[in-house]
C-alpha cells in the first residue's frame, strides 16, 4: 500500500500550534530547576528541599494530566488548551507579583506550574486526531518536540535571574506565553472526527486493561528520565562540579535540547522499523549511560557527553512510546494520553526528588542514578515479555498498517 505524504495529510497549522503551546508550557513547567541555584542561595534550602522544589511541578503536572485528559474528551482539545493556558498564566502573574520568600510558597507555585506539564495531555490528542495510523509517530513526535521548551528554561532563566532577579523571570515568561496563546487561538482547530466523550466509569475501565499499565510504566521511564534530569541537571552541575548557575544552565540546555529534538526522530524511526524495536534499543542505551553517570565522572565536560547520550536515548524512546499508544488505544487517545503522561510526570518527580535525597543522605547522586538505570533495565525486560503478544494481536498486519 502506498502511503500518502505526511504533509498532505492532517492539519499542519494545528500541528504547529500544538507544538508551540506545548513548547512554551514546558519551558515554564521546569523553570524552578534552572532558577534553583539562586533561589536556594536566597532561602537557604537543603539539597532535599531543592530536590522536592523542582520535583513538585512534575508531580502536579502528572496529576493534572488526568484532569486535562478528561477535559480533552469532554470539551475537545482546543478548549481544554485554552483553559490550561489561562490558568498557567494566572499562576505566573501571582508568582511575579506575589511573595515567594518562603519555601512553602514555592511548593504552591509548583502546583500552578503543573498546568504547563499538563499541556502534554492536550497538545498530543489535538495533533493526533488529525493524522492516520501510519503517520502517528511522526505527528506526535513533532507535537511532542515541545519538550525543547525545557532547554529554553535552562538556557535563559539563570542569566535573566542575575540581570532582573529570579522572581521577575516569572513575569518575563508571560511575554512568550501570551504570544503563543494568541497563535493558538487563531490556528489550532479540532479534528472533524473525534471519539465520543466517556463517563468516569469508562475511564476507570481502561485501567483494567494491562496494556494501559505497561504503557504507563514504559513512559514513566523514558519521559520520567527526561523530565527529571531536565529539572535537576542545573543543580547537579552546580553541586557536583562547582559551575556557576549560568554555565550549569548552558550545560543542562545542551543535554535537554538533545533529548527534546530527537523526539520526532524517535517517532519517525518507530514508524519505519516499529515502536517495539526502537524502544528496546533506547532502553538499553539509556540504562548504560545512567550507570556510567552514576560512577561520578571526573569533569563536567565528560558528564555532559554522558548525559547527552542518556537524553538522546530517552527522547527517542518518548517518540517511540507514542507511536505505539495510538495504535492500541486510538478511540481512547485522550484519556490514555492523560494516563500515560501522568505516569511520565510521576517518573520525573521520583527521579528529581530521589537525586536530592541521595545527595543529602550520602553526599552523592550515585544511588539515585543507579536506581533509575535499573528501572530502564526492568522496562526492557517488560517490553521483551509483551512484544510477541502485541505483534500478533492489535499490532498485527491484519489490524493496522503501522509497524509495531
Amino acid at each position: 500500500m502506498q502511503k500518502t505524504s505526511f504533509w498532505k495529510t492532517g492539519h499542519t497549522p494545528t500541528l504547529l500550534a500544538a507544538f508551540l503551546y506545548f513548547d512554551l508550557s514546558f519551558m515554564v513547567w521546569v523553570i524552578l530547576g534552572p532558577l534553583a541555584v539562586q533561589i536556594s542561595k536566597d532561602l537557604g534550602l537543603t539539597p532535599a528541599q531543592k530536590g522536592l522544589m523542582v520535583a513538585t511541578p512534575l508531580l502536579a503536572g502528572a496529576l493534572l494530566r488526568i484532569v486535562m485528559g478528561v477535559l480533552v474528551d469532554h470539551i475537545k482539545p482546543r478548549k481544554a488548551g485554552i483553559f490550561g493556558q489561562v490558568v498557567l498564566m494566572l499562576g505566573l502573574l501571582w508568582a511575579w507579583q506575589g511573595t515567594l520568600n518562603h519555601y512553602e510558597n514555592l511548593l504552591s507555585l509548583g502546583i500552578f506550574l503543573g498546568f504547563g506539564g499538563a499541556a502534554f495531555a492536550v497538545a498530543l490528542p489535538l495533533a493526533s486526531r488529525w493524522y492516520p495510523p501510519e503517520h502517528q509517530g511522526t505527528a506526535l513526535g513533532i507535537a511532542g518536540a515541545g519538550n525543547s521548551g525545557t532547554a529554553f528554561a535552562a538556557l535563559f532563566a539563570p542569566t535573566l535571574a542575575i540581570a532582573f532577579g529570579w522572581q521577575n523571570v516569572f513575569g518575563l515568561c508571560l511575554i512568550p506565553l501570551g504570544i503563543a496563546f494568541v497563535i493558538y487561538l487563531i490556528y489550532a482547530k479540532d479534528a472533524p472526527s473525534a471519539p465520543p466523550a466517556k463517563s468516569l466509569l469508562e475511564y476507570l475501565h481502561i485501567l483494567k486493561d494491562k496494556d494501559a499499565w505497561w504503557f504507563m510504566f514504559f513512559y514513566s521511564v523514558t519521559f520520567g528520565g527526561f523530565s527529571g534530569l531536565a529539572s535537576s541537571l542545573t543543580i547537579y552541575f552546580n553541586g557536583q562540579y562547582g559551575l556557576s548557575s549560568v554555565v550549569a544552565g548552558y550545560f543542562t540546555a545542551a543535554c535537554v535540547l538533545a533529548g527534546s529534538m530527537v523526539r520526532p526522530v524517535g517517532g519517525r524511526i518507530a514508524d519505519r522499523i516499529g515502536g517495539i524495536k526502537t524502544l528496546s534499543i533506547m532502553y538499553a542505551l539509556a540504562a548504560s549511560f545512567l550507570f556510567i553517570a552514576s560512577v561520578g565522572l571526573p569533569t563536567a565536560t565528560s558528564a555532559v557527553v554522558v548525559f547527552v547520550g542518556a537524553m538522546l536515548a530517552l527522547g527517542t524512546g518518548n517518540g517511540a512510546v507514542f507511536q505505539l499508544v495510538p495504535q492500541r488505544f486510538r478511540k481512547e487517545i485522550g484519556v490514555m494520553t492523560g494516563l500515560v503522561g501522568m505516569a511520565g510526570g510521576i517518573g520525573g518527580f521520583y527521579l528529581a526528588s530521589s537525586l536530592g535525597y541521595s545527595k543529602q543522605l550520602t553526599g552523592s547522586y550515585q544511588i539515585g542514578l543507579i536506581i533509575f538505570g535499573l528501572l530502564a533495565v526492568i522496562a526492557l525486560l517488560g517490553l521483551s515479555a509483551v512484544k510477541n503478544r502485541w505483534r500478533t494481536t492489535w499490532g498485527s498486519a491484519a489490524m493496522t498498517t503501522a509497524k509495531i
